[in-house]
């Protein structure tokens, strides 16, 4: 349990996502060195460790009162949104690397709208889509797509079960998919379409990333799969 006073961030609005560390992250909407919101860490023992004050630079170019949660990808780096501030005091997409922030986005009110405050999701594209509250051509809002560079991945719905478990991973380009494994064992699959593959947790599949043999490359899931018990 852990007790927010201020000074480390007040008001965490978002939920947590769980780091491949094992820890959990977030963000805190005000508080924080700089009173405008803050990203942080903390261990499952209730140890936290902020990561960013936001609006530490000139004029918050780099964005404030970050109302929305982070999201992890596979490059191992957190994306997030901030609600104001940044270039045109609209809001802000930003990339926070090893402590240090990198502000990808400075929303203009213009088409790509304004205000965006909630997650990002990452497509199986591998580009990041989300929100904005406001602006964009009918002054409603905006659905917008950023790529970062990052490479497309699969995910499995359900994410976890026990063998024998029925599994839909869903992707891009994965007509003549040659192989499915979990965790390196091989699995019995049908492509059903050049998005959905339809296939079991096999026997003797131990927990870990879920990948995909296709003809333009080896797809992974972001996080592992759970096999239970």
């Amino acid at each position: 349990m852990y007790r927010f006073g201020g000074t480390d961030g007040e008001f965490p609005a978002a939920p947590l996502v769980q780091g491949r560390d094992g820890n959990f992250y977030g963000t805190t909407e005000f508080g924080g060195a700089n009173g405008h919101g803050t990203a942080f860490k903390i261990t499952p023992t209730g140890v936290l460790t902020t990561l960013y004050d936001f609006c530490a630079q000139s004029g918050c170019a780099d964005g404030s009162d970050p109302v929305a949660g982070l999201i992890q990808p596979a490059d191992g780096n957190f994306y997030g949104t901030t609600s104001g501030a940044g270039g045109t005091g609209m809001g802000t997409v930003f990339k926070i690397s090893a402590g240090t922030l990198s502000t990808l986005h400075s929303f203009t009110g213009g088409d790509d709208g304004a205000f965006p405050w909630t997650e990002l999701l990452q497509g199986t594209d591998g580009n990041l889509y989300g929100t904005t509250s406001g602006d964009g051509v009918s002054n409603f809002g905006t659905i917008y797509v950023m790529g970062v560079g990052l490479g497309p991945v699969v995910n499995s719905v359900p994410t976890s079960g026990t063998v024998g478990t029925s599994v839909t991973i869903l992707g891009t380009n994965l007509t003549g998919a040659s192989k499915v494994a979990f965790n390196g064992v091989a699995a019995a699959f049908t492509v059903v379409s050049s998005s959905e593959i339809t296939t079991t947790v096999p026997t003797g599949a131990t927990t870990g990333k879920i990948k995909v043999m296709t003809p333009n490359g080896t797809l992974s899931t972001n996080f592992k799969f759970r096999v239970l018990p």
